[in-house]
This record gives C-alpha cells, sequence and structure tokens, in this order.
C-alpha cells in the first residue's frame, strides 16, 4: 500500500474532485495533461533550471548546533527560507506557470494568505509576462502589508476579500469564483496540496525537489539518506508534503505535522483541522473541515495567516487516519517562542508558520542519535509586526 494519490485521485478515502460543471472540463483538461507535462523531457530541463539559477536551489540542509544541544538529537533544518521570494511557494508556481504555458492559457489567477504564494505567483508572472491577479483575505491584506505592495510592485492586481472572517478560506471563495468566470483563458495556481485532484498531486509533485535534496544532503552530511524524525507545519500542508514525500512509504521515518492550535484546541479560536475536523468538502475535495453540526465550515483562527484555514489537504488527511504522522496542535503563544528561540540560538527569524514545526520540538522526546530534519518553510521579514506586537498586546 502506498500513501501516494491512486489513480482516481484520492490518498485512502480523501480527495477527488467536487467542482461546478462549468469548471469541469478545466479540471478534466489538467488532469488529463499534468503528468505528461511534468514527466516530459523538455518541462523538466525548463524547471530544473530555473529551479537552480533563478530560484536559487539546492537550499541548504543547516545542522542546528545549539538546538541539537537542547532538545538532545541532531537537529537539521532545511532552509527552505532562503529561496528566492523567502518560502518554499516559488518551487510550485514555476512548476505550475510552465504547466499553464504548456496548456495556452494566458491568465494566472491565485489565492494567498500569509502572502508567500502570492509574491511567489506574481514572481513568475513577471517572469513569463502573464497577467496576474491574486485574492487576499481583508484581514490577511492588514497584517501581511509588506508582502502586499511586494506583489503590487511585481505587477499584480491584488484584491482584498471581505466576506466570511476575511482570511484565507475566503480568498480562496473568491479566486474559485473568478475561475468559474474565466474558465477558457485563466489558469489558477493554487498555493498548496488541496483543491479538486489533479492539484494536491501536482503541487506535493513540484515541491518534492525538498525530501529530493534531503536524501543527497543527509548522505552528505551524516552517511545515510533518511532521517528518523522529518517536522513540518501543515495549513493546506504543500512544504510538509515536499518535506515527506519521498520518505512517505519509508516507515523508517516518522512524519510528525504541526497544525495551528491558536488559542487552544477547545477555545474556538483554532485552526486545528486534524484534532477538530470532520469529514466534509472544501474548495474541491473531500477531506477533514472544522464544521459545525448542521456541516456549515466553523470559521478558523492563527496568529499564522498561512495556517488559518479550516481544511487539511487530502495527503495530509489520510496520512492522520492511518496513524502515518503524528498531528501536534501548536497554540499561538508556542509558536511565538520557538520563533524567538530559533532566532535567538541560531540567528534565523522563521516565518510564524514554520515557527509551529519548531514549537513541536519541547512536545517531542528524542534520542540522542536521532536524526531530526525541521522544514523552516519561510523566512520571518513578513511576521515582524507580529512577532514584536505579540507581548505588547
Amino acid at each position: 500500500m502506498s500513501y501516494l494519490v491512486d489513480e482516481n485521485g484520492y490518498y485512502g478515502d480523501f480527495g477527488g474532485a467536487y467542482v461546478p460543471e462549468i469548471l469541469h472540463k478545466c479540471v478534466e483538461d489538467l488532469q488529463g495533461c499534468y503528468l505528461k507535462i511534468i514527466e516530459s523531457e523538455d518541462f523538466q530541463k525548463e524547471f530544473r533550471a530555473l529551479l537552480k539559477d533563478y530560484a536559487g536551489r539546492p537550499s541548504p540542509l543547516y545542522p542546528a548546533a545549539r538546538l541539537s544541544e537542547k532538545y538532545g538529537a541532531r537537529i537539521f533544518l532545511k532552509r527552505e527560507d532562503l529561496n528566492h521570494t523567502g518560502a518554499h511557494k516559488i518551487n510550485n508556481t514555476l512548476g505550475q506557470i510552465l504547466i499553464a504555458r504548456r496548456m495556452g492559457k494566458t491568465r494566472i489567477i491565485a489565492e494567498t494568505g500569509a502572502g508567500q504564494h502570492g509574491v511567489a505567483t506574481a514572481t513568475v508572472c513577471a517572469l513569463m509576462d502573464m497577467k496576474c491577479v491574486v485574492y487576499m483575505g481583508a484581514e490577511d491584506v492588514r497584517r501581511q502589508h509588506m508582502n502586499v505592495e511586494k506583489m503590487k510592485m511585481l505587477g499584480a492586481e491584488v484584491v482584498p476579500v471581505e466576506s466570511g472572517n476575511k482570511t484565507l478560506k475566503d480568498a480562496t471563495n473568491e479566486a474559485i469564483r473568478d475561475w468559474c468566470r474565466h474558465p477558457e483563458d485563466t489558469y489558477y495556481i493554487i498555493g498548496s496540496t488541496v483543491g479538486p485532484h489533479p492539484y494536491p498531486d501536482m503541487v506535493a509533485r513540484l515541491q518534492s525537489v525538498i525530501s529530493e535534496e534531503i536524501k543527497w544532503q543527509l548522505e552528505e552530511k551524516v552517511g545515510r539518506d533518511y532521517p528518523d524524525y522529518i517536522i513540518a507545519c501543515v495549513g493546506g500542508g504543500s512544504n510538509a508534503a515536499g518535506s515527506i514525500y519521498h520518505y512517505i512509504d519509508d516507515r523508517r521515518v516518522k512524519v510528525v505535522l504541526a497544525e495551528a492550535g491558536g488559542l487552544g484546541i477547545e477555545s474556538g479560536k483554532t485552526a486545528a483541522t486534524i484534532a477538530l475536523g470532520r469529514t466534509g468538502i472544501i474548495h474541491g475535495a473531500k477531506t477533514y473541515v472544522i464544521q459545525n453540526e448542521d456541516g456549515q465550515i466553523e470559521e478558523p483562527y492563527s496568529i499564522s495567516a498561512g495556517l488559518d484555514y479550516p481544511g487539511i489537504g487530502p495527503m495530509h488527511a489520510n496520512l492522520a487516519k492511518a496513524k502515518r504522522a503524528k498531528v501536534i496542535p501548536v497554540n499561538d503563544d508556542e509558536a511565538v517562542a520557538a520563533g524567538y528561540e530559533l532566532t535567538r540560538m541560531e540567528g534565523i527569524i522563521p516565518a510564524m508558520e514554520s515557527a509551529h514545526a519548531l514549537g513541536v520540538l519541547p512536545k517531542m522526546h528524542f534520542k540522542p542519535e536521532d536524526i531530526v530534519v525541521v522544514t523552516v518553510s519561510g523566512r520571518g521579514d513578513k511576521d515582524m509586526e507580529t512577532y514584536l506586537g505579540y507581548y505588547n498586546r
């Protein structure tokens, strides 16, 4: 049994493509061509060249000596924060815009929460001279002002979304409405392993360069190509999917996922989907969703704009249900403390999303010989106001 997607677009009980009739052909066309494109020699040549020369890959695998001493294991940080645009998101947007171009699309839309995917999408649209529209919740526009200005500078139109709680879910809703209005010329670059098949698999494949690199980097550093633990944060789950992709069926590797606990999973102010969610449909896929007794989606909350989502990628829902992954909620205060700790101990300011992954470390019990890889999915420039304001509220 494999934990990767099956031929019907499902991960166990989760996944599929639940889309409006007007989008059926768009999704069906993408399903029919994405593997042929990704596996083609010309795509791989262009994609790999851009990852190397434009995005700056490979990203380092850094041995964190002081964290290792504190937590009693050999801890390595996969430095996705050092990619061009400051996060793992560029891996996916470079791949998807190459797919869009090969499909003859001329207009790109995207959703964004923390703004990193929006910046990465605007970046590749500038690179490829394509029109770009980014939907972003009005609350996220407020708390991620610098990323909004970057997107505008790159030539993207940023559309603030005022519905719902004005965050990632609502931005995604609006992006899908746009897609329904412009199915012929528009390609939707989804930023995470969410949405209808083939997006979860396509995004995971494009992000799998992360675990591909971890394998040879660990071989160089410790003499074997696998860790004992991989730790990553999950909102939709793309950095986690990329970090575990080449290890997902290797039971020697323990998968630990950090989700956003917010003010606590019993507080009503949380985005801990796996802890609280029930099976439902959100944005075109069957997965775990935070919902009330009537099946209405509950508004999520997290200090992290990128984890503020009431669903989870179907890959991760299946990993949790099958107990292949251990999922740990990390609350706001724990994430902020972990972000400050990495900054003070290693001189690396992590994105608030990545700080959730680091917030798992105090909750674990390692052996001294354990090899632990933590994915630092993004850098904390965008979250400075959040960090500095947290203790002054």
